[in-house]
């Protein structure tokens, strides 16, 4: 049986951000382009592309892990497009946008987990929008030193890199080739490549996750160094998903921003629409003005 929605869910959008929403998939449709925004059925998107952030999806649109709470395709990809990076950069340029994230499916295919082909698109973005800031959001690479070496070298803004869930839930809620300690051990090798550049992790609520289960969580992710944590609800994108356990309030939400900060986090982002992008310029300000 569904959990019937509260009113703090419901989105609100406005006519100009719709008209900017039209102008995007305008835009990405004639470069060929996709977006996590709409391939993971995302609240904010009418808000983030209203404000000149766009996430999006490198490597194809379908996955070699199946975490069961993502809407993502899972199954045998295609080979990554090869003028990916330039498509990509052209229409970064064409929005003018501000703040670019990238993700990706996991490429468990590719030798090196599709790391040169990050590394081509932030290098694609640097030279042709040199004033946009750039935010990845990687898969772990299983872990491949090498693979996250190549990523941090091109020099982004944000490294992010997802904990998903408290670790009792990992093994029921992500794919089984991902792990609690291999994500918090992606974070800490960022980091210690290069201690200057900013890390961000985030966690879905709502899933069955205990007080003291997520409290250890954000223990663990400023143990590993991570400058920024987002703290978002766990919607249920299609039947095919996890069943959601129950929605967590706003002031629970208020109150694990508190303890996030008191842990020594630069930059919370912590509500029930929170996605990891959402609000990334904001949280990247806080830390670097």
């Amino acid at each position: 049986m569904e959990l019937a929605k509260p009113e703090w869910l419901k989105v609100h959008v406005h006519a100009g951000e719709l008209a900017r929403v039209a102008q995007v998939d305008c835009v990405l449709e004639r470069h060929g382009l996709g977006t996590v925004c709409r391939s993971a059925h995302c609240p904010n998107l009418p808000t983030c592309w209203g404000q000149g952030t766009a996430t999006f999806m490198i490597l194809g649109d379908v996955c070699t892990r199946a975490c069961r709470f993502c809407a993502v395709s899972h199954g045998r990809p295609q080979a990554p497009d090869p003028h990916e990076p330039e498509h990509l950069a052209a229409a970064v340029r064409e929005l003018g946008l501000r703040y670019v994230v990238l993700t990706s499916v996991d490429r468990d295919d590719l030798p090196d987990g599709g790391a040169a082909h990050y590394a081509a698109c932030v290098q694609a973005i640097r030279e042709a929008a040199p004033h946009a800031l750039i935010e990845i959001l990687i898969p772990d690479f299983q872990g491949d030193p090498e693979a996250l070496a190549l990523v941090v070298r091109t020099g982004p803004d944000v490294v992010g890199h997802n904990l998903e869930t408290v670790r009792r839930l990992t093994p029921w809620v992500r794919d089984r080739r991902s792990s609690y300690a291999l994500s918090l051990q992606v974070l800490q090798t960022v980091k210690g490549q290069n201690p200057g550049i900013l890390t961000k992790s985030s966690l879905l609520l709502g899933l069955g996750e205990r007080r003291e289960e997520v409290s250890e969580a954000l223990k663990d992710l400023r143990r590993v160094g991570v400058d920024i944590v987002v703290l978002g609800q766990y919607l249920r994108p299609t039947p095919r998903q996890l069943p959601l356990a129950r929605y967590v309030p706003p002031e629970e939400f208020a109150a694990w921003a508190a303890e996030a900060r008191a842990l020594g986090f630069g930059a919370v982002v912590a509500e029930p629409l929170a996605r990891t992008s959402f609000r990334a310029e904001t949280a990247y300000r806080q830390l670097r003005g």
